[in-house]
């Protein structure tokens, strides 16, 4: 570990558009550590490299600032806003863009308990604030009133098609609120797959951001949904019906 170059990080960073001052390097170092020692106890991430984890999870949960054209604009868009992280995993692009943005309260949200324990160690060892893990299925905290549409902005990188994404996460975003669905190259395929639930579900694509990882040959497409009007109480449906009758 005393050989990790912190420079990388900061390079990396530095390709799209962010300087990260000290303490975020030390606060993205020490995460890193506790990914790594974590990952040995429970199953987190497949990526374990320094670099790999710099560029497939720091870099790309940070790149959100691709959407408004730079760090400046997304702070003033973020700033005392409220954020849910979907299936947040490990924390990306959760914590990552609390260490990024330090003035966005965010959520973080999985149904696996013993990733929210090491979601709230992370929180914890990084002395973060204005942030919280939570432990549910979507399906069931999306028509808790404590979290239904009182988010200002959804993230999710998950591998879900935008269709079964869009069913689990918009019913938390306020009206005018913003979805920013984390997808691969395939992400026009799915765009025309999605029009059909984006309607039901009252939101729409405002624009998407396309863009290739730095130091990699992985494309990848933000796409900015946003919705119009309140989500009908009958969606999300059931455990299981958005993924099997996709809207």
């Amino acid at each position: 570990m005393s050989e990790i170059d912190i420079s990388y990080l900061e390079e990396c960073s530095k390709s799209i558009g962010i300087d990260l001052d000290k303490r975020q390097l030390c606060r993205f170092l020490d995460y890193y550590h506790l990914l790594i020692e974590y990952n040995e106890k429970i199953n987190l991430t497949a990526i374990t490299k320094w670099e790999d984890v710099v560029i497939k999870h720091f870099v790309d949960s940070m790149s959100l600032v691709k959407v408004y054209g730079g760090l400046d604009e997304l702070t003033v868009k973020t700033k005392d806003k409220r954020l849910a992280d979907i299936g947040t995993g490990a924390g990306f692009p959760g914590i990552a863009l609390k260490i990024l943005l330090p003035d966005l309260n965010i959520t973080l949200i999985d149904s696996l308990e013993k990733r929210i324990k090491f979601l709230n160690v992370v929180c914890e060892k990084l002395e973060l604030e204005g942030i919280n893990a939570v432990h549910g299925r979507v399906e069931d905290l999306a028509h808790n009133i404590n979290y239904r549409e009182n988010f200002d902005f959804v993230t999710a990188r998950a591998v879900a098609s935008l269709p079964v994404l869009s069913e689990y996460c918009i019913p938390f975003i306020k009206k005018d609120g913003i979805f920013f669905a984390y997808k691969s190259e395939k992400a026009e395929e799915e765009i025309t797959l999605s029009k059909n639930a984006l309607n039901v579900l009252n939101s729409k694509i405002e624009s998407f951001c396309e863009f290739t990882i730095p130091n990699t040959d992985f494309n990848r497409t933000i796409i900015v949904i946003r919705k119009e009007e309140k989500t009908s109480d009958k969606y999300p449906r059931k455990s299981g019906t958005p993924s099997k009758k996709p809207l």
